[in-house]
């Protein structure tokens, strides 16, 4: 029996796959019994007997995190999901081009392997903290790198025009517009080398090449990333995205994903022709359209946006999960 530990289930897509499946999903079941027995003696109107029982079960089972299992098990037995754990670790198959065409976009596969946790708003959340810590020492004549502390100008906070408002780290940076991220971030004095600019300059970069949201992106070959976008309004195994992040750190873990291969990355090294007119001065909205799509191929390629970057894919997920050792599976310390 394998434990596992749900950090996300897409339980909309596991209903909807199980449905093909099996037909439906059974959460509740009823079982109801009776058993009577009636003994008349003499005129109708006499002496009369009457034993009687009934006993009913009901069960209205939460199938929460049993609907995943059932859902991984069914697949395997009809032979549709394919485990490619040790084939992405294979350099080989990714270069060769095996393992694309062996998994075309729509396969469904479990990949495990190292990966870690990345989003653009626990960035933004993370600087605002170390801003706002760095400031407030300051405030009391403390330096974090020992030199003496530069009160910075103007009033904290404000020192930016139209932004420099700081949000609570957590939900006030979760809850910033993608435009305003680098904005939690207060002035403070520069401490080594780092200063107010640097940072948000990292919180741009970070919401241009990972949309703000909780992302998954699991390495399981040099130069290879698996992504994976964690769609919000599904069942997480806590409410909120940095407090999962708090809680299961930034470090890269032993991770596993079920779910549909999205795309893989572009092998495009030239744009297309940039024409989208017609020979009659009219418009070609398809070619127009492919115009827009091949330039955005090219910034996945380069790895400027959110998009899966050759040689890897991006990954639909029905379950994030990791699995729980066994104590018996555990090394024992060494001393």
């Amino acid at each position: 029996m394998i434990l596992r530990e749900f950090l996300y289930v897409d339980t909309n897509k596991v209903r909807a796959m199980l449905a093909q499946l099996d037909g439906g999903v059974a959460e509740e079941s009823r079982q109801t019994g009776r058993t009577e027995k009636r003994t008349t003696v003499g005129p109708r109107v006499a002496a009369q007997h009457f034993q009687g029982s009934s006993d009913e079960t009901y069960t209205n089972k939460s199938m929460g995190d049993a609907l995943f299992p059932m859902l991984e098990e069914s697949l395997e037995t009809e032979g549709i999901l394919h485990d490619i754990s040790l084939e992405v670790s294979n350099l080989e198959q990714w270069s060769s081009g095996e393992l694309k065409k062996s998994y075309p976009p729509g396969s469904l596969v479990r990949v495990t392997a190292m990966g870690s946790f990345f989003d653009a708003r626990y960035v933004a959340a993370s600087f605002a903290a170390f801003a706002s810590v760095n400031a407030g020492l300051a405030g009391l004549g403390f330096s974090l790198d020992g030199t003496a502390p530069v009160p910075p100008k103007g009033k904290q906070g404000q020192g930016r025009p139209g932004g420099g408002k700081q949000s609570p780290a957590g939900k006030g940076a979760a809850s910033s517009s993608p435009e305003q991220l680098e904005d939690v971030i207060p002035d403070f004095p520069p401490m080594a080398g780092i200063t107010p600019k640097m940072l948000r300059s990292f919180v741009q970069v970070s919401k241009g090449m990972f949309s703000p949201g909780l992302h998954i992106n699991l390495t399981p070959a040099e130069d290879v990333l698996i992504s994976a976008r964690l769609q919000e309004g599904r069942q997480y195994l806590d409410s909120e995205a940095d407090i999962l992040l708090a809680r299961y750190g930034a470090e890269n873990q032993e991770l596993t994903l079920v779910g549909s291969v999205g795309s893989y990355g572009s092998e495009e090294t030239e744009l297309p022709d940039q024409d989208f007119m017609k020979k009659d001065k009219t418009v070609s909205r398809g070619a127009f359209a492919e115009v827009m799509n091949s330039q955005m191929r090219n910034l996945g390629r380069i790895g400027f946006i959110d998009l899966p970057q050759h040689p890897g894919f991006s990954l639909i997920p029905f379950a994030v999960y990791r699995s729980i050792p066994r104590p018996g599976a555990l090394v024992p310390p060494s001393y």
